[in-house]
């Protein structure tokens, strides 16, 4: 198995396990954050939902600036809208990554903002931060739902709300 064969499997596994999530957030509550400091809902699951394109940016460039970028995120308000979100992103990765080849996987690619460099790492090891990425952010949007007392759906296995997985 490939690096990239191996990503492809990972991609589709965290793509399940993220689209039951994101599924799961109330529509009146997109507004809604646990404290001053925390993104709202909106917020959170439109950057989940985004991560994915992530890949082809990772595979077809060299680095990302925030100097020059500036982040413009999506102004999503509902679940449906959301998830459709969701999956053209998650779709446009697959179609990233069956294009790609293990070559470019150990090409540098830095995450800046200006002078001040994040981090500079091969691509394989930055392909592998947008995977725990969203699992992270899927982890604390998992919280935000318990708070909100919506069910969550196990991830990788059962979970007190679905004991069968």
């Amino acid at each position: 198995m490939t690096i990239i064969q191996f990503m492809q499997e990972q991609l589709a596994h965290e793509g399940t396990t993220t689209r039951r999530m994101l599924s799961r957030i109330p529509n009146d509550k997109y507004d809604w954050q646990p404290h001053e400091k925390s993104m709202t809902i909106q917020r959170l699951a439109v950057h989940i939902a985004e991560l994915p394109s992530w890949i082809g940016m990772v595979l077809h460039t060299s680095e990302l600036d925030f100097a020059t970028n500036a982040y413009q995120p999506e102004t999503i308000s509902n679940t449906p809208a959301l998830l459709e979100y969701f999956e053209r992103m998650l779709m446009e990765a697959k179609e990233q990554l069956a294009k790609a080849s293990d070559e470019v996987l150990s090409d540098i690619w830095t995450l800046r903002n200006g002078k001040d460099i994040y981090s500079a790492e091969p691509k394989v090891a930055v392909l592998r931060m947008v995977l725990s990425q969203i699992i992270h952010h899927r982890a604390q949007l998992g919280v935000y739902l318990r708070l909100l007392n919506v069910p969550i759906p196990g991830s990788y296995g059962p979970s007190a709300d679905e004991p069968k997985f």
